[in-house]
């Protein structure tokens, strides 16, 4: 398995495993997949603003997992804040990849400059919620049936790491 910094090729990768998200979990409260080119425009803002993108490769070049940082608000105030995003191919899940694609994020993130990193996760994600805790998130916050997806209300946990 080869983790490294994502490249616009690898947007139909990234979009594959997104648009599985967005239609078999409630990692995303997303209800419609994106198409190719809105995942390329995202891409590209992150790009842009200097956020990290990374993806996980196995030994046929399939992109089996990604993460990201992304802008936290558009206020110039939260702009040493950043949230992150990780998402595994279904097949792939339970194998340690989450691990390998947060390892350098945070890393990522402390290259940047930033202060901390806030992740939102379904209640009902426990692999996301130990992995971050892993790697020092904390909760700060529990936000009772904020999100409606599969005929359902839906809580969301927020947790936060400081960098420095």
């Amino acid at each position: 398995m080869t983790i490294r910094p994502a490249t616009r090729a690898d947007c139909p990768g990234i979009l594959a495993i997104y648009n599985d998200a967005v239609l078999t979990t409630t990692a995303t409260y997303d209800y419609e997949p994106r198409t190719l080119m809105q995942r390329e425009e995202w891409f590209d803002q992150h790009v842009r603003d200097g956020f990290a993108v990374f993806v996980a490769e196995d030994a046929t070049g399939r992109i089996v997992g990604w993460s990201a940082l992304n802008p936290y608000h558009a206020r110039p105030g939260y702009r040493f804040t950043t949230e992150n995003s990780v998402y595994i191919a279904a097949d792939q899940r339970g194998k340690g990849l989450g691990k390998l694609l947060l390892a350098p994020l945070i890393e990522a993130a402390r290259a940047k400059g930033l202060h901390a990193i806030i992740a939102a996760i379904d209640a009902t994600n426990e692999a996301s919620l130990r992995l971050h805790a892993r790697f020092g998130f904390v909760q700060v916050g529990h936000f009772k049936e904020v999100g409606y997806k599969f005929d359902r209300w839906l809580d969301v946990i927020y947790l936060e790491l400081i960098l420095n």
